[in-house]
């Protein structure tokens, strides 16, 4: 009888040549567990999905809640749906004024493809800005706005009209023009090994898009939800976007994203054509109702209160000369090494030695840490411990 890695391999189509191959018998909280019981403690957070760990009872109870009551009913946007509207109107409540118009979706991909439509919509323009070492996704559209072409040279052609400027640099701003429809950009970004913007460059990058008429998209997929020790990063730069990209953290462990606009822009939507955007699962009720949970979570257990404190944990106990440099803000960081073969080897180590750690699709000389948010100090100076000795063997 084959095994379940031997199925995983013949049956499952796989994205490398070398996959993680970890079998997974369950998770919980900070941990996940193989079938002989080792535990991992998940610094990566499952890609910056999991920010209040896995299974948090409140989540397992609204998915046992909602779907004692009905799963997928319709199409998005046609009944009302008590888990939808009660989440678009908790996520209105903490964000600003104008970001009171929730369209959900399935994932961060899409809710980028429904912003770029959105802006060519409202503007009438066709013009799309995105920056170099950007992600926001895989889709076509999503791929189009991708700044590094090793990873877009295979599937062209893309989408035309799409022009890219270098991240945090204020001369580039003056690409912005009255043809442009939108700039989209993550407000920290991640792939590229956590680059933060200067906040004189996000003020001056709105200032711009106001003078203008261009939409600023802010991809907050891998910010959101309290991982930069703000529930959203905008936050940290006095700035609002006219609309707002999020999902991973948002559904706690749910498949879910959602773009957020103003009433006004949003209701382009609704006519020449009708039916503007349509998505089948988007906004699935079991989805929505974790969703609502999450939040919760979130803000009545203070989750964000300590996560600046957590995070010069991890920069005291990470002290170490071979290591270049740590960026980042919250619990999204990098760790600067000077090689490839350097982060590979260490990620194989801490993973052996019961620590999940990753890299960076467009920066990978660097590893990534985001654990959940509810890590303890204890869990994070064991983890830096296994950490710091990894740097120490392969150096």
């Amino acid at each position: 009888m084959l095994t379940p890695r031997q199925l995983f391999l013949l049956n499952t189509a796989q994205t490398s040549n070398y996959p993680r191959l970890l079998e997974v018998e369950c998770a919980d909280g900070m941990y996940i567990y193989d079938p002989q019981g080792k535990k991992y403690m998940d610094l990566v957070s499952g890609f910056a999905v999991s920010n209040i760990g896995h299974r948090h009872p409140k989540v397992v109870q609204a998915i046992k809640d909602q779907v004692d009551k009905y799963l997928h009913v319709t199409v998005y946007g046609e009944y009302i749906q008590a888990p939808q509207v009660k989440f678009a109107q908790k996520l209105s409540s903490v964000l600003p004024e104008t970001l009171s118009s929730v369209y959900f979706v399935n994932s961060g991909a899409e809710a980028t493809e429904g912003a770029m439509k959105l802006a060519k919509r409202f503007t009438g323009r066709s013009e799309i800005i995105a920056c170099h070492n950007s992600y926001h996704g895989s889709t076509q559209g999503a791929l189009s706005v991708m700044g590094n072409e090793h990873y877009k040279q295979a599937y062209r052609p893309l989408l035309p009209g799409i022009r890219f400027i270098e991240f945090n640099n204020p001369a580039d701003l003056k690409f912005i023009t009255k043809d442009t429809a939108a700039i989209i950009l993550e407000t920290i970004q991640g792939e590229a090994g956590v680059r933060v913007p200067d906040k004189a460059y996000m003020k001056a990058l709105r200032k711009r898009c106001d003078e203008t008429g261009t939409l600023l998209i802010l991809d907050e997929i891998q910010t959101g939800f309290g991982r930069t020790s703000k529930l959203f990063a905008f936050e940290h730069f006095d700035i609002v976007p006219d609309v707002l990209l999020l999902a991973k953290g948002m559904g706690g462990g749910m498949p879910i994203g959602a773009f957020i606009s103003s009433t006004k822009i949003m209701d382009v939507l609704k006519e020449n054509p009708i039916l503007g955007h349509i998505t089948t699962f988007g906004g699935h009720p079991v989805s929505c109702a974790t969703g609502l949970a999450t939040l919760e979570v979130i803000l009545e257990e203070e989750l964000i209160k300590d996560v600046s404190a957590k995070e010069e944990l991890f920069r005291k106990h990470l002290k170490h000369p071979k290591i270049k440099e740590i960026r980042g803000m919250g619990l999204m960081l990098s760790i600067q090494l000077d090689s490839f073969n350097q982060v590979e080897n260490m990620s194989k180590y801490c993973v052996a030695n019961g620590i999940i750690i990753d890299w960076f699709l467009h920066c990978d000389t660097a590893m990534r840490i985001a654990p959940p948010l509810i890590i303890t100090t204890g869990e994070i100076e064991r983890a830096c411990k296994i950490i710091l000795d990894a740097v120490d063997l392969y150096n």
